[in-house]
């Protein structure tokens, strides 16, 4: 079960949420081939990928932004760069291009911090977007609660796309990542940053609490009952459905 789609269309050309999907691409891309050779991919990921054990002693501090632009393989990319295109566009929408390219490190970073101390001497790299994205995630449940998310839910050959309110699906996003993170705490090998996960979520809603505030606070959601402030879109059908050629 995962989402596809809202239905909150954005007012600008997100110009910055595109060129982060190119980028993570481009990169991901980039070091493809080292993935058949293990000790050429370790070595990489070494130098680039954020290891706490390293950061917590003053050493690859750079890692802490390079990290996120790093993807453990295909389907980790893959998710992360769904999340990102539907969410991300809304937020820069209401923070403007700059704003949004600030807010988008700046969560990230954070993120990386939570997992740092959350788990300080650990040797595993931590590589993805998923912090960053999850403070995007973050600053939209704060924005738009009640906004329509898509999920498609599949079991087995059956599957179903229904509308849920963004509050649901990210609550219970974010509740995972808090449960799991606990589940797991001091184990090794969990492959996961669950703690880097929560922590953005949580900070990029604190960053967004200052545009929050500016659009009124409670008031704006009492005006627009947490829904967007424009009208949102309607889809003919769950499914795309697509016309043959005559």
């Amino acid at each position: 079960m995962f989402p596809i789609r809202d239905h909150n269309p954005s007012e600008r050309t997100p110009y910055v949420t595109y060129a982060l999907i190119a980028l993570n691409v481009v990169i991901f891309v980039s070091y493809w081939p080292l993935f058949d050779n293990e000790r050429a991919l370790a070595a990489f990921f070494n130098i680039w990928a954020m290891r706490p054990v390293e950061v917590s002693s003053g050493a690859q501090t750079y890692t802490l932004v390079t990290s996120m632009f790093l993807h453990g393989g295909l389907m980790h990319l893959a998710g992360n760069m769904l999340f990102l295109w539907i969410f991300g566009d809304n937020l820069e929408d209401q923070m403007g291009h700059v704003g949004f390219a600030l807010f988008y490190l700046a969560a990230g970073v954070g993120a990386d911090l939570v997992q740092l101390l959350a788990d300080p001497y650990s040797p595993v790299p931590v590589v993805g977007a998923s912090g960053a994205i999850a403070g995007v995630m973050g600053g939209y449940l704060l924005l738009f609660p009640r906004a329509k998310v898509d999920i498609i839910f599949i079991f087995v050959i059956f599957f179903k796309i229904f509308p849920v309110p963004a509050w649901a699906m990210l609550g219970i996003w974010f509740g995972l990542q808090v449960f799991n993170g606990v589940a797991n705490f001091g184990a090794d090998g969990v492959g996961v940053a669950y703690w880097a996960h929560a922590g953005g979520f949580v900070i990029g809603l604190l960053l967004c609490l200052p545009l929050w505030l500016k659009r009124g606070g409670a008031r704006y959601w009492k005006v627009t009952d947490g829904h967007p402030p424009h009208p949102e879109a309607k889809y003919r059908s769950s499914i795309p459905s697509v016309r043959r050629r005559k």
